[in-house]
């Protein structure tokens, strides 16, 4: 069988997103480029161990101004892990959904957050329609988490810096993971690694860069 992508070599590797076998070539050149590979495919989870090269050096992260350590995110790890698991559902939900879409949504959720916190209220929104409802996503589930926080403590004990802070540190990570792929899911494979049930696998160890 010739490869469909090709039309040189041999078809050696089953291609879940294609439904066919192409060949080893092309699964690893056109791989997150003009293919969406699903998480699940053994040939994309390989490449993964070898695509994370160290990411972006931390002194070259954005928004430096905001400071976010270890002892930050272990206060706050509920609020961090629910931020964390919505972003990724809100993106899977979204079929084509990619990386970039993400990163853009994550983007207007810093800068909408930063008008809350400074008391100014500005909702700014991507220009992607797929980072726009990723984004109403994750204000919805911080609205409701929150929600529910005040109505159990009797009092509001989550502040808009403290969501600021989050979306900062998703941002730098999606930065950190970006693996420059057009249709790349680096990010949300790592989201969906740390953050979602995984009963059938230990969970890996979560490296975060320096801050």
């Amino acid at each position: 069988m010739i490869c469909p992508l090709c039309e040189k070599r041999k078809a050696k590797r089953f291609c879940p997103a294609k439904g066919t076998h192409i060949c080893s070539r092309c699964c690893g050149v056109e791989r997150e480029v003009t293919i969406a590979c699903p998480f699940e495919c053994p040939y994309l989870q390989e490449a993964r161990q070898h695509d994370y090269k160290g990411g972006i050096d931390p002194k070259d992260f954005p928004h430096k101004e905001i400071q976010i350590d270890e002892g930050f995110l272990r206060d706050h790890g509920e609020l961090t892990e629910m931020c964390a698991r919505e972003l990724f559902r809100g993106s899977v939900s979204v079929p084509g959904v990619a990386d970039p879409d993400t990163r853009q949504a994550l983007e207007a959720l810093i800068q909408t957050s930063k008008t809350l916190d400074s008391g100014i209220y500005y909702d700014s929104r991507p220009d992607s329609s797929f980072a726009r409802l990723i984004m109403d996503h994750a204000q919805t589930a911080v609205r409701e988490f929150r929600e529910t926080e005040t109505r159990q403590a009797g009092f509001p004990r989550t502040r808009e810096s403290d969501v600021l802070r989050v979306w900062v540190f998703l941002y730098r990570m999606a930065l950190d993971r970006d693996n420059g792929r057009p249709k790349g899911k680096a990010f949300l494979d790592f989201l969906r690694l740390h953050f979602q049930p995984q009963p059938s696998a230990p969970q890996p160890s979560l490296i975060i860069p320096g801050f």
